[in-house]
């Protein structure tokens, strides 16, 4: 008979919670699972079981006994001690008898599936319960070897399509713990991708560096085989990535997008094309968006008295970056030699990107505003590329208007497309000249003459802009009827978001096919040709804009033109009329 696995020695247990982010637990047994949602931690006490956000474990010594997190703590509890059979032998022994551990378990249809909650739902075959709220899920099989794990913030119906998942499969008189990853997977709750890296699965850590990810990857590649070996390491860049796939920047953050880059490199390229997660795959790290070293942060210090800050959303898209951003920069300071540019972008998600993949640190909006203070900067304009008064703009309002009394004097300029006016019949003469320039700069890379030259062919231009539930959507239709009043009849505007509803695609589709055009050419109403313009409008997918026009079979021809506002000389020089403006506002 084989000896019971010999349990390591208690230890004294003791918690120490500083500031509810820093969180140090003595008499560590074994750590069971880490993501940034949650982490579960065997003491000589009980079970610790964490609930919070970011949460990172930043050192562990299973000698000693001690381990630290951080992260943002929003609840603790513990369960009893594990029994024999290990941590997953007590919710599995409620779902299928005594002999859950060694039985078949087939022969078996629990009652029910439990893991310290009521029952969530049940289906046919399947028991679901809860814990923790919407956190933890445990579901058995009635009809197969099977029990599943899961784990995230997930409304049931979406858990079986996008959840982490561990399956322990019975195999002899044995359950084997096997990974099993679905597509688009939440936050990992599995103690294979915690022997992959612990350090950095649960979503980076400040002691962790770029050398401990690769080693934890290649941890993960010793404790299997075979294609166990491949999923496992995989699945820890997965993690990686998903922990600075956020839009709060951390303390954590550089070491967490360095981890990521040298965990990625560790990888094979069969490997490489594992990774799927919540938001990673392989085209994270893996896509050619262009050479980065074209780019300029923007981000030097001993700049002078006067700043000129340009805010952009972003885009991790190295050439449109280049084009479209860096461009509409390039032109504000050669037509303001006085000023000296910087740049920020507002969303986190790209800065992270863009930092772990090609090592270029650009600043959010908070610390652009946090250096222009430390360089002694008095008089601050403000020049957003957003397309209108929408909730990015908003957004920027509010941070400047927290530190505007550190400066002598702060201006904001407009956006491209200017005020929002009261409904669809209003224009003005910014959405005029933005419609005059973005057909114009089509019609010439369609190799037309004139509009009207591409009509005789029937030909038809589709603008997409992003759409928003915001107030400002209205620019949208506003767009529609400059082109109306232009007498620009070939010509359509439609957004992602299908916001206006009529801008949405099949709306679009059916306007264009009524018109009578039977070719189209599809171009982004977008600053920066970025991702919605490669990908929404242009990507393979069945529900990509290229894809839609196509399979509705009404039209002969239907080609995209992956090209920015930002890169088009009249509307850099619109922003140039916006930015004139704002310094004259400060000189009276």
């Amino acid at each position: 008979m084989p000896k019971p696995e010999e349990r390591p020695a208690a230890r004294p247990h003791d918690l120490i919670l500083e500031s509810r982010t820093t969180l140090t637990v003595t008499g560590v047994q074994k750590v069971l699972h880490c993501s940034p949602e949650s982490a579960a931690l065997e003491t000589g006490k009980g079970t610790l079981h964490l609930a919070g956000a970011q949460l990172s474990v930043v050192s562990l010594d299973l000698e000693a006994g001690e381990a630290k997190l951080t992260g943002r703590f929003d609840a603790l509890e513990y369960t009893r001690t594990a029994a024999a059979g290990g941590f997953w032998h007590r919710p599995l022994k409620r779902c299928f008898g005594k002999a859950a551990a060694g039985a078949d378990l087939s022969a078996r249809k629990p009652a029910c599936c439990w893991y310290r909650s009521a029952p969530l739902r049940t289906t046919r075959n399947w028991s679901c319960r809860k814990a923790y709220g919407s956190w933890v899920f445990l579901c058995c099989h009635s009809a197969s070897r099977k029990a599943f794990f899961v784990c995230g913030k997930r409304p049931f119906s979406a858990m079986f399509r996008g959840m982490q998942t561990v399956l322990y499969e019975q195999k002899g008189k044995e359950l084997i713990m096997r990974k099993r990853n679905i597509r688009k997977a939440a936050a990992a709750l599995t103690a294979l991708a915690l022997c992959a890296g612990v350090l950095s699965g649960c979503g980076g850590a400040a002691s962790s560096t770029a050398s401990s990810a690769a080693s934890s990857s290649a941890a993960a590649s010793s404790e299997a085989s075979g294609e166990d070996a491949d999923e496992a390491a995989a699945k820890n860049v997965a993690d990686l990535i998903d922990a600075i796939y956020v839009q709060e920047r951390n303390d954590n953050t550089d070491e967490q997008c360095a981890a990521a880059k040298a965990a990625w490199d560790a990888l094979t390229d069969a490997q490489k094309e594992l990774v799927e997660g919540e938001n990673a795959d392989p085209d994270y790290f893996g896509r050619d968006t262009g050479d980065a070293s074209k780019d300029a942060a923007r981000n030097e210090d001993n700049i002078g008295e006067n700043e000129l800050l340009v805010v952009s959303f972003g885009t991790s898209f190295n050439d449109s970056r280049v084009k479209d951003i860096k461009g509409i920069e390039d032109a504000l300071q050669a037509a303001y030699p006085d000023w000296s540019v910087r740049r920020a972008f507002t969303a986190q998600i790209i800065i992270n990107h863009v930092q772990a993949r090609d090592g270029e640190k650009i600043d959010n909006m908070q610390q652009a505003m946090d250096r222009a203070v430390a360089n002694g900067v008095k008089n601050l304009v403000v020049q957003p590329t957003h397309l209108m008064h929408g909730a990015e703009y908003d957004e920027m309002m509010e941070m400047i208007d927290e530190y505007k009394d550190k400066f002598e004097s702060v201006a904001v300029a407009e956006p491209l497309l200017g005020e929002v006016g009261a409904d669809a019949a209003v224009i003005n003469a910014d959405k005029e000249a933005v419609a005059k320039a973005v057909t114009a700069a089509a019609v010439k890379d369609a190799g037309f003459d004139s509009l009207d030259a591409a009509a005789e062919e029937k030909v038809a231009f589709v603008f997409m802009g992003h759409g928003t539930s915001h107030t400002a959507k209205v620019s949208y239709s506003q767009m529609q009827t400059a082109m109306q009043t232009l007498g620009y009849s070939n010509v359509f505007i439609g957004t992602v978001e299908g916001e206006p509803e009529e801008t949405a695609c099949e709306n679009v589709i059916e306007a264009v096919k009524a018109a009578g055009y039977t070719k189209v050419i599809l171009r982004p109403l977008m600053v920066v040709a970025g991702d919605h313009a490669n990908n929404d409008m242009a990507g393979a997918d069945d529900d990509s804009w290229l894809s839609q026009f196509q399979a509705s079979g009404d039209f002969a021809s239907v080609e995209c033109q992956i090209a920015g506002l930002g890169e088009i000389e009249d509307i850099q020089q619109r922003y140039i009329e916006h930015t004139k403006a704002a310094i004259d506002s400060l000189n009276g």
